[in-house]
């Protein structure tokens, strides 16, 4: 269930055979931080074009990090029942190379994943490292070179390695070849470097680690040391500590090249961190990134878009949370009627059976594949007049759920969706108001959003020295606004129209007046002369 840096390494290969033998696989992910307000302008919009809120999510990726990847391997058991083998990952960013990794902190963030119980101690102490590809040719370069360095800063590690280094040379002073110790309690890089450092000081001494935090130390003579230098059972061989370093990414690339479709509940900042932290640093091009995220995962469901799509063909009631989309399907669906899929947690996953864990991403994972399985059955149901006579394939779903595959939830903005094989959709607002002010000088946009705030929600954006644009989601917030401001005695709302109140269209009608009234002077000119 709760996978750290200690246990990952023997995790991996069971991980991957699942991986293989899976459906499909869906996750989740908490960060340190959404959108940064240290940066101006990066507040969602929905004036933003999906090129624009790619670049304030790109500048916001780089700011914050992963704390928690949850991982739930949808496997098809028999025809009709799904077992979930669902994980959390804890990470923490690869200490080890020469550059230390530097991330913030949101402080509503930390709060929030506080509230739902969040253990940050597993995060600091026992998180996965990880890396992506430029970081790693770097750490390669410097392993080749012999000039790499475990990034620790910490005085409790300093501390550690001191007291090391001064047992150890305490006691090889009397030991005899052959003689060992241990040295206990070291955590994550820890018994790496301790190994390295005393090997380096100290020629007539072998390390190799041990389970249970602990590293053995034997005394040995310079021949033997040779040919333990030269064993592949040397596990501070550069290969080894490279693999090492890498942690998670090594599964991100099992994922990858596994292909099987990847499913989130509102994925553009998942998408995003996945290619940043495991792949490479987040491309200036937007069209890049789509083709990236294409090329790594051809198969992406978002189940944000895909239950926009079932709320409103089976007139479901409103739904605001992956949680509330969860209980509403498991309502919906008889588990008695035609064909429904049977979902099982397998024995290690039991406890989410039991009770509700949101926001914690291996539940919120689980979640996600539930409800696509769901969706896809009910929608299923819908498009066949006939009764099923067989259990559905998952590629039966696949191939009612495709008008939505690679489409990605696009929240507050110009586009209804980000489609990473195509063109994205465009999003239907409602019309958009502009505010004509008279006889207030100096008005900001803030100030203007301060203004209708206490009504409704509008986002502004500023169109000349006295106009401003307004834009809602919401038909009720435009109709509301447009009567209760029909006799503002300083603020005048109305409908945009762009060939009436766009700036550009307004200057280009200006100068062809002027061309024109020109044009009928030199001709009435002209004319007066000939006469």
């Amino acid at each position: 269930m709760e996978v750290g840096a200690e246990g990952f390494a023997w995790r991996l290969p069971r991980l991957r055979r699942r991986i293989l033998r899976a459906a499909f696989v869906a996750l989740d992910m908490e960060f340190t931080g959404l959108h940064s307000t240290s940066l101006q302008n990066n507040e969602p919009s929905l004036f933003d074009s999906p090129a624009e809120r790619y670049e304030k999510a790109r500048q916001s990726v780089q700011h914050f990090t992963l704390v928690q990847l949850g991982l739930a391997i949808f496997s098809k058991e028999n025809p009709n029942k799904y077992v979930v083998h669902s994980y959390n990952f804890f990470l923490f960013p690869s200490t080890l190379g020469v550059r230390d990794v530097e991330f913030t902190l949101s402080a509503s963030s930390i709060q929030f994943l506080s509230h739902y119980g969040f253990d940050y101690n597993k995060f600091l102490k026992d998180g996965i490292p990880y890396m992506n590809e430029v970081q790693e040719k770097i750490l390669r370069q410097h392993l080749l070179a012999g000039t790499w360095k475990v990034c620790s800063t910490s005085n409790a590690d300093r501390d550690v390695l001191k007291k090391a280094i001064h047992e150890v040379t305490s006691w090889i002073a009397a030991a005899k070849e052959e003689d060992t110790m241990i040295l206990e309690d070291l955590n994550g890089y820890q018994m790496l470097d301790v190994q390295l450092v005393l090997r380096q000081a100290l020629e007539n001494v072998w390390t190799e680690p041990l389970e249970d935090k602990k590293v053995i130390v034997k005394k040995v003579s310079p021949e033997d040391r040779q040919l333990l230098e030269n064993s592949s059972y040397d596990h501070c061989q550069k290969k080894l500590i490279l693999l090492s370093a890498r942690g998670f990414t090594n599964l991100f690339q099992i994922l990858v090249k596994a292909k099987k479709p990847l499913v989130g509940h509102n994925m553009l900042m998942d998408l995003m961190h996945l290619h940043d932290k495991f792949y490479r640093p987040l491309p200036e091009s937007y069209e890049e990134f789509k083709r990236n995220i294409h090329d790594l995962f051809p198969v992406i469901i978002d189940t944000k878009t895909v239950t926009k799509y079932v709320q409103k063909r089976c007139l479901f009631p409103r739904i605001s949370s992956l949680l509330e989309a969860y209980t509403v399907l498991c309502s919906s669906l008889n588990p008695e009627g035609p064909r429904c899929p049977v979902i099982a947690l397998a024995s290690g996953c039991s406890r989410y059976a039991e009770k509700k864990f949101p926001h914690e991403a291996g539940y919120d994972a689980f979640l996600c594949g539930s409800v696509l399985l769901m969706s896809a059955h009910l929608l299923l149901c819908r498009s066949t007049d006939d009764a099923m006579e067989a259990d559905p394939s998952f590629s039966q779903y696949l191939t009612v759920l495709a008008e939505h595959v690679n489409k990605v939830n696009f929240i507050r903005g110009g586009a209804a969706s980000i489609n990473f094989s195509g063109e994205d959709a465009p999003c239907c607002h409602p019309p958009a108001l502009v505010v004509h002010v008279r006889g207030w000088p100096g008005l900001t946009e803030r100030q203007i959003y301060h203004e209708f705030k206490a009504r409704c929600r509008f986002d502004v954006r500023r169109l000349s020295k006295n106009q401003f644009i307004l834009l809602s989601n919401k038909y009720k917030h435009v109709r509301l606004v447009l009567r209760e401001y029909r006799h503002h005695p300083h603020l005048q709302v109305s409908v945009y129209r762009h060939w009436r109140h766009s700036p550009s269209v307004n200057c280009l009608l200006q100068i062809s007046g002027i061309v024109a009234l020109w044009s009928l002077l030199a001709f009435v000119l002209g004319g007066a002369r000939s006469c």
